[in-house]
């Protein structure tokens, strides 16, 4: 299952709700039979990447969105949390 574009608006920042939007996103898969989540986030997105980090999510991976960013060194850093058994 790939995890896309989540995003907490400024106002509502600070209060758990990224954590818990993953946590149900993780228990949908699990729920679902999926083996997997995988996602994606800038290198300039560290709290993304602390909230991944922090919820089992390791980096696997990296890539450049384009030229222009192979150019400025602007990586893409690619995400997997392995949920077990799953059937898909």
């Amino acid at each position: 299952l790939e995890l896309k574009r989540l995003s907490v608006s400024r106002e509502h920042r600070g209060r758990g709700l990224a954590r818990a939007l993953c946590r149900e996103v993780l228990g949908f898969a699990r729920a679902r039979g999926f083996g997997a989540v995988v996602l994606s986030t800038s290198m300039v997105q560290v709290a993304a990447q602390r909230l991944y980090e922090g919820q089992g999510f390791r980096r696997v991976g990296t890539s450049y969105p384009s030229l222009l960013g192979t150019l400025l060194n602007f990586q893409i850093f690619h995400y997997r949390l392995d949920l077990g058994d799953g059937a898909k």
